[in-house]
């Protein structure tokens, strides 16, 4: 069986832009080891599809992987019955009902504060002064961990992505990602003993109630802020700039296809851009040998370019049909939090920014970056109202 073929990246180029990059790995070798991250990138949406459902080779069991070292071994770290018993067990906080019924109230409150907070200022960074406000406050309520301030909830996120992320091996960004680990321990520590007394729909509560350990439910948290706060925060700004940036705003305050939007960006730009699995046992796929221990990167945002499945695939197009998009992932690991997430981009994000702000407008088109291959999103999202 032959080697697999082997890419070489400029891993600076390939944050700023991975896309070029991805394009030509489908078109020449789509399966092809990357020897600046040590890992097989699979980049065709048909393969990643397929893969990600036999988790008998293609494992989330990663002892030695950067989430489990970093966080703790969390339900997207495991598979099978013990995958299966922890996502059973929060779906009373994430399910499609609870965010319907329960959490789009709350996260409508928090939006409308944050609008009439900023009105006045007329300009600004809506990635800051919006999405990230947005974003934190909705999850304090959804884990729980209430005790948190909005900047503490986006610091800790982004040092737990950022380490998560770290394939080349940087020790400050390992040591930071470790220091905010421990602060969410210690909110989680501060807060044990007021959701014994006071039940309610959060993850800490409802993980408690199913008799979780103290490890399983700290391990599970994390997960649920090292994805709950960037994701979003990345996706509410992403889209405020597509709508603004392609000019579909009245087409959206027209037809109130907030979700169709929310779909198409994560599509183009997917803020969850990879997802890493270990090879369980000697396999060969598409006749390509993989070995057990093999490290492989699942590229979602390969995926959601895939020529052979999307027309146009580089073009943002509104009305496209996203159906076969796999920006939540497949299987049994698809995101558990991906009904929350649309609840609080689709329904309440969105539509109240911009029937606040008739007048919003980007301050400069040609001044915004994205950054990031593993994760990406907006740098900066310069905005007049």
């Amino acid at each position: 069986m032959p080697e697999k073929p082997i890419r070489n990246i400029d891993i600076s180029d390939f944050k700023r832009n991975p896309y070029p990059d991805l394009k030509e790995m489908r078109a020449s070798n789509p399966i092809c080891f990357v020897p600046q991250v040590k890992a097989t990138m699979i980049c065709d949406r048909d393969s990643i599809y397929e893969c990600e459902k036999n988790t008998n080779v293609f494992s989330s069991v990663q002892p030695e992987g950067l989430m489990t070292v970093l966080m703790g071994q969390n339900m997207m770290r495991k598979d099978g019955e013990d995958h299966l018993n922890e996502r059973k067990t929060i779906f009373k906080s994430i399910s499609p009902k609870t965010s319907r019924d329960h959490w789009r109230e709350k996260f409508g409150t928090i939006a409308d504060k944050i609008v009439n907070k900023i009105k006045f200022m007329k300009s600004g960074d809506l990635l800051t002064l919006y999405a990230r406000e947005l974003s934190a406050e909705c999850l304090k309520l959804v884990t729980g961990l209430t005790n948190m301030t909005p900047v503490e909830m986006d610091r800790v996120s982004q040092g737990m992505i950022d380490g998560c992320s770290n394939y080349t091996g940087n020790k400050e960004i390992e040591e930071y990602c470790s220091n905010c680990t421990k602060s969410i321990d210690t909110h989680i520590d501060e807060m044990i003993d007021k959701i014994q007394t006071t039940s309610d729909f959060s993850l800490l509560s409802t993980m408690m109630e199913g008799n979780l350990s103290r490890s399983q439910i700290s391990a599970n948290i994390k997960l649920a802020i090292s994805g709950g706060q960037n994701e979003p925060r990345d996706a509410i700004a992403g889209c405020i700039w597509a709508a603004l940036n392609f000019g579909l705003k009245e087409q959206l305050l027209e037809k109130d296809n907030w979700e169709q939007l929310f779909n198409e960006y994560c599509r183009w730009m997917s803020p969850i851009g990879m997802s890493p699995r270990e090879i369980a046992q000697d396999f060969v796929y598409k006749n390509v040998a993989f070995k057990k221990g093999d490290r492989v990167f699942l590229m979602f945002s390969s995926a959601n370019r895939d020529e052979k499945v999307f027309s146009n695939s580089d073009e943002f197009y509104l009305e496209r049909d996203c159906s076969k998009s796999i920006h939540f992932g497949a299987g049994p690991h698809y995101c558990a939090g991906a009904s929350i997430a649309s609840t609080m981009i689709s329904l309440v994000a969105l539509p109240k920014l911009f029937a606040a702000f008739p007048k919003l407008k980007l301050v400069d088109k040609e001044r915004y970056e994205f950054d990031g291959w593993a994760f990406r999103g907006i740098t900066s999202l310069e905005c007049e109202w």
